[in-house]
């Protein structure tokens, strides 16, 4: 059928159409439906985010990553060297290789913490962690991790996404894409932060998947509110449920004609998603509805920690009611060692009072999310991720700091189908770069999509005439860490 164009009573094609719809007619039949097929039909999809079967019985059914924005330091935090405190102000062997972003003194220094050796599994644990410790039987370590990226934003990226430039999809994004949502009303991919990280979005991005597989993004400081959630009090209930029907009828309608278009699902999709959640999210967001003990459990009331215990109760709630996929980017640092606000951990100038200071704001609230799930039933279920977007150098960066080291650095994980106390991989004696089992990332994203139920090679999608997948052509499942 031409639409026409009305001449008197005559109805002509114009020029254009008759040309696109004639001559050209087959060959834009043949590129749509291609592209059709390509956007795994998004565009017309009912429902993108119906809940999906896994490939195989999953360990896990959510994750909560806690992203320490800034770098830890795993010489200060979890990866306990000796070496470092018998010749601290030595030179550092094979440190003529540049490994910092900026300049090192080639000189190790010592971590300034005490260390203790906690739980069944012996683990040593730095004293800036007096609540997570209690936690390191549930914990299986990664102590080999390395990536390519030495600067926030891209190495970042390169944890998230598996690439260090901008445009590809984030591993929440693929698990919904994968997984969609086991609650209609709430998004299933989550992000909050208080200050945004470098890289921000790009960190979270869904990249070249449809929209409908991105973040919803929160500020928690805000106390739970979601930009333009809430109903306008002029319009009534029936009202906004009219206006959404015929909104999405048109839209329906519109994507229709374009089906090369596979974002315009997305956004038919975000109008009834938003209308939904005007009732359920306000509820999974109240932490007032918890008891006190449960908020001074976390640390709501520690002036220290206030806005992350905030984040990671939220963060339970969530999951408890089936958000998938939830992240915490770290921030805010007011410690006042030369760290700023959108990488706290990043420890230049002084890595004990930035340590001290970012562990106190993380501390008791992880080791809260870590026992609050254990009570409830839920961490069998829920895998719990602690990491940065990398390590920090063995030698010093002035007398006191530490600089940008991508070449070792430790993650740990807990619940959702891991072993408890086992660690995995190891850094050099100094902690200058990883030596034994190396990790790269797209290992580490194999095995949390193994734990999700999905077999990392067939999770896929095709842009731009190529199949790409979360772990890029690489990537083995850790499986000395499964329980």
């Amino acid at each position: 059928m031409f639409d026409h164009h009305r001449n008197g009573d005559l109805a002509l094609p114009t020029r254009r159409q008759f040309l696109q719809r004639s001559g050209l007619g087959f060959g834009s039949l043949a590129l749509a439906s291609m592209l059709h097929r390509q956007t795994g039909s998004a565009a017309t999809a009912v429902d993108p985010l119906a809940l999906r079967p896994p490939l195989f019985a999953p360990r896990a059914k959510a994750v909560i990553w806690l992203f320490m924005t800034g770098a830890p330091s795993h010489v200060d935090t979890w990866d306990y060297k000796p070496e470092l405190q018998k010749r601290s102000g030595q030179p550092l062997p094979g440190s003529d290789a540049k490994t910092g972003f900026f300049t090192t003194s080639g000189k190790i220094l010592a971590s300034p913490f005490g260390w203790k050796q906690h739980g069944q599994s012996g683990t040593w644990v730095s004293d800036i962690f007096p609540h997570l410790s209690r936690h390191v039987d549930d914990m299986a370590f990664i102590h080999s991790m390395h990536l390519k990226a030495n600067n926030h934003a891209p190495a970042s990226m390169e944890l998230m996404c598996g690439a260090t430039q901008p445009g590809h999809p984030s591993a929440g994004a693929w698990i919904t894409y994968g997984l969609g949502t086991e609650n209609q009303n709430l998004p299933s991919f989550v992000v909050m932060h208080e200050t945004r990280p470098r890289g921000d979005d790009q960190i979270w991005s869904a990249g070249f998947l449809p929209k409908t597989f991105q973040a919803l993004t929160l500020d928690a400081r805000r106390n739970g509110t979601i930009d333009n959630l809430v109903r306008q009090q002029v319009q009534s209930d029936p009202q906004q449920r009219s206006s959404l029907d015929l909104l999405r009828e048109m839209n329906q309608q519109h994507a229709q004609q374009r089906p090369t278009q596979a974002d315009l699902a997305a956004r038919i999709n975000s109008f009834e998603l938003a209308y939904r959640m005007q009732m359920a999210a306000p509820e999974a967001l109240d932490v007032n509805q918890e008891s006190d003990a449960t908020k001074k459990l976390y640390g709501l009331d520690n002036k220290d920690c206030g806005v992350f215990a905030r984040q990671c109760l939220t963060a339970r709630r969530l999951v408890e009611r089936g958000v998938r996929f939830v992240q915490i980017f770290a921030g805010k640092n007011t410690g006042g060692d030369g760290a700023v606000n959108d990488v706290p951990w990043d420890g230049h100038d002084n890595i004990e009072t930035n340590h001290r200071t970012c562990a106190a704001a993380t501390d008791q609230p992880a080791a809260a999310l870590l026992k609050d799930l254990s009570a409830r039933g839920l961490l069998n279920d829920t895998l719990v991720i602690w990491g940065g977007e990398f390590g920090r150098t063995s030698d010093s960066q002035g007398s006191l700091g530490r600089d940008h080291n991508p070449n070792g650095f430790t993650i740990w994980m807990a619940g959702g189908g891991v072993k408890g106390g086992v660690h995995y991989g190891s850094t050099d004696e100094f902690g200058y770069k990883a030596v034994e089992n190396k990790v790269r990332v797209n290992d580490l994203h194999a095995t949390l999509l193994h734990l999700l139920g999905l077999d990392h090679e067939k999770l896929t999608y095709r842009n731009n005439g190529r199949d790409y997948r979360l772990t890029d052509l690489g990537g083995n499942v850790i499986r000395e860490i499964l329980a």
